[in-house]
């Protein structure tokens, strides 16, 4: 019985009949995190330009304002934005463009704000959150004194939670100097 068992055995430990399944089986799991995280992360990276895209976009339509911008046309900016995360759910986007004043010590202090969603929007006469001795407040100073700024939110949800586990909050900012170099006004009621 025990030179059976160890014949047995023997026979076993030569076959290797099943190696390449045992390979694939333990390989496998790998290969699928690796598959399905790269889908994920190439997902998240295009999401993420696109709410930068948003962002750049309606601020850029506000600066090319010649005097005046209204709501509709706002409004219309907004809508036009979201077709970029088509076909991807937009309802969770928020886009708030402000036009900001910088004074002589470059202090930024929201003119005016607006939101594609209510209660969104920057308070007039509060203070923007600006370092005065960045580019973009000297580039502001030695100009017009004011800004267009473009703000995009966006919570990227993963398809799956492997490869990205936790929801991401997207957000990008945008600066624009007003085309016409002079304030730029809005009228919410038009």
């Amino acid at each position: 019985m025990r030179n059976w068992l160890l014949k047995r055995i023997g026979r076993l430990s030569r076959d290797t009949r099943g190696v390449a399944a045992v390979e694939f089986a333990l390989i496998l799991p790998l290969l699928l995190l690796l598959y399905i995280g790269s889908v994920e992360a190439s997902l998240l990276y295009i999401t993420d330009r696109g709410v930068a895209t948003i962002a750049s976009t309606v601020a850029d339509l506000v600066a090319r304002a010649k005097t005046t911008v209204n709501k509709s046309d706002l409004d219309d900016y907004f809508l036009a934005a979201t077709n970029v995360l088509k076909p991807g759910a937009t309802d969770d986007l928020t886009q708030v463009v402000s036009l900001i004043s910088i004074d002589e010590d470059g202090v930024a202090t929201v003119v005016w704000s607006a939101a594609s969603r209510e209660g969104d929007e920057r308070e007039a006469d509060d203070e923007f959150p600006l370092d005065a001795d960045s580019e973009i407040s000297q580039m502001a100073q030695n100009s017009s004194r004011f800004l267009v700024v473009g703000e995009a939110t966006y919570p990227y949800v993963p398809m799956t939670g492997l490869g990205i586990p936790t929801t991401v909050n997207l957000r990008h900012v945008e600066y624009f100097l007003p085309r016409r170099e002079r304030e730029i006004d809005y009228d919410p009621d038009a």
